[in-house]
């Protein structure tokens, strides 16, 4: 059998969407948010082929593709603004580098702002 984690399971009441483990149990917060190649997430602000509109990039993501869609969703939350995933890059309308660092941070993911 291919995926041996359960769909659906009373015992161990919700679980982590990322790593498949009970919420009390997350591997995903343990693990740390340094990325793969053991730098901090980078986070840009890019003007350059928008039209001088302002976007806020954050690169270095040690995510898949739908930890990145569920990041940017909270992302856009927080910030109240829109945005989209884009090669693997999370892109938020504006300028919003101070709040996309500061959850970051909350979120235990260490970030720093680079470029811009």
């Amino acid at each position: 059998m291919k995926n041996s984690r359960p769909v659906y399971s009373t015992e161990s009441g919700r679980l982590c969407p990322s790593c498949g483990y009970p919420q009390s149990d997350c591997q995903c917060k343990k693990a740390g948010a340094v990325t793969s190649s053991g730098k901090p997430i980078a986070i840009w602000l890019e003007r350059k082929g928008r039209g001088g509109k302002e976007v806020t990039v954050i690169r270095d993501l040690p995510l898949n593709a739908m930890e990145l869609q569920l990041l940017t969703s909270a992302l856009k939350k927080h910030c109240g603004t829109g945005g989209t995933v884009n090669n693997g890059w999370v892109e938020i309308q504006g300028n919003q580098r101070e709040k996309v660092r500061a959850y970051l941070q909350q979120q235990g993911h260490s970030a720093k702002l680079a470029g811009g």
